[in-house]
């Protein structure tokens, strides 16, 4: 029976880190269609950088809500209607007759993928016990950076030959089959475990409201830190292949094939530090808040690393300054993402990550558009890394001076019990 458990978490924790890496296609494929959409299209690098945007308004404004709504539906429900939604959104994207119906297609792709996050940890915090889930959780927050490893190169190849329509019809259809997966396999351990549901029917806790958590400042430390992470992520989830190709004039084809490096040295640092690495500390018996905090910490000032590849004039020099700080900031993702679970009071883990993911949005929002803005203006990619490593060193003061010890926020006296 035992085993039988271990066994179904693992697998849980497998299907959750393929659904990262499928929607995570859905979002390189812009990234690597920029030549093709503005040649398409007749748009400019602000316009470009707003479409990478539209995305994250979406997803931003859904945040709070899906972690309210998970905490009273349950992950395996919202996952199904989600992962339909977010399908759907690619094949609109591919069939796009105007930059407006493609605009609409990347909101309605927002709205399917915001529950992605929140919905990962809580079903993390349902499956596993704390002193596993660094690892569980860098198997889903590893994907998202093993997605663009594959993804821009073998999706810019296939836009190549095919051009930007195929492409993400094709990505449209990946997305439909892991849907019909996640809805085939995934389970609630409520529904399998009529034990547990028992205990949880009985226990009741009460629910801490929304109000109260964003008001607590291991909350705001967490989602100021995290924030300032999502920014890079982002900047060069999007821009990366621009930057390589134009900066560093190097042709379409090869900054695909190049844009892989960092990505590929950013998943084996999400697994190996941030999961494998913080788990084999705590068992042996490391202050788990400590071991978390300095992962955190040390991986988000290894980001500043970016600022190596603002002045940088071959592309040699720029893949080891773009890995040194993507690696560092992936080997700190699946700390940050364990956290929700570790320190929501109550039930409302799905409340806490919608709200660390929320600030997440916000830089996802900024960076792409703020990019946009500095490289057409300034024709080069420096100023937008220096805003970015500013932007790492408020991260890094919020976590020293705010999130404090990662442990469980005291219940309010006026909880109101969970429903």
């Amino acid at each position: 029976m035992i085993e039988t458990a271990k066994r179904q978490r693992w697998t849980i924790a497998v299907l959750l880190g393929l659904g990262v890496l499928v929607n995570y296609f859905d979002r390189v494929n812009l990234s690597v269609s920029h030549d093709a959409l503005c040649a398409y299209f007749g748009i400019s690098d602000i316009t470009f950088g707003y479409l990478l945007g539209a995305y994250n308004w979406t997803y931003a404004l859904c945040q709070l809500p899906s972690g309210v709504v998970l905490d009273r539906f349950g992950v395996r429900r919202v996952g199904c209607v989600s992962t339909f939604i977010w399908s759907v959104a690619s094949f609109a994207a591919a069939i796009s007759s105007n930059i407006g119906a493609f605009f609409g297609a990347r909101f309605l792709l927002g709205v399917g993928e915001a529950p992605t996050f929140p919905a990962n940890a809580k079903a993390i915090g349902y499956w596993f016990p704390p002193e596993k889930r660094s690892l569980a959780t860098s198997f889903f927050d590893s994907a998202a950076k093993f997605s663009p490893a594959i993804g821009m190169p073998l999706i810019g190849l296939l836009l190549l030959r095919v051009g930007w329509r195929l492409s993400f019809a094709a990505t449209g259809l990946i997305s439909f089959l892991y849907f019909l997966l996640f809805c085939a396999f995934y389970r609630d351990p409520a529904h399998v475990d009529t034990d547990r549901k028992a205990a949880a029917i009985a226990a009741a806790p009460p629910r801490a409201s929304l109000s109260f958590l964003v008001r607590r400042r291991k909350v705001l430390g967490l989602a100021i830190g995290f924030g300032s992470y999502n920014y890079v992520f982002y900047l060069l989830l999007t821009w990366m292949p621009v930057y390589l190709s134009r900066a560093l004039h190097i042709n379409l084809a090869a900054s695909f094939l190049y844009t892989g490096v960092p990505w590929l040295v950013a998943t084996f640092a999400d697994l190996l530090i941030g999961g494998l690495l913080v788990d084999a500390l705590i068992h042996r018996g490391w202050n788990a808040s400590r071991v978390r905090k300095a992962v955190l910490i040390g991986g988000t000032a290894l980001g500043l690393g970016i600022l190596g590849a603002a002045h940088a004039h071959t592309p040699t020099v720029a893949l080891f300054w773009l890995s040194v700080s993507i690696g560092g900031l992936s080997a700190a993702s699946p700390v940050g993402w364990s956290v929700p679970s570790l320190i929501a009071p109550g039930d409302t883990v799905g409340s806490v990550g919608g709200i660390l993911n929320l600030s997440n949005q916000i830089s996802g929002i900024a960076a792409p558009i703020i990019t946009g803005y500095l490289v057409n203006g300034r024709q080069s990619f420096a100023a937008a890394f220096f805003v970015a490593a500013g932007y790492l060193v408020i991260g890094i003061a919020a976590y020293i001076l705010l999130l404090g010890e990662i442990k469980t926020i005291p219940m309010p006296a006026d909880a109101q019990p969970a429903s």
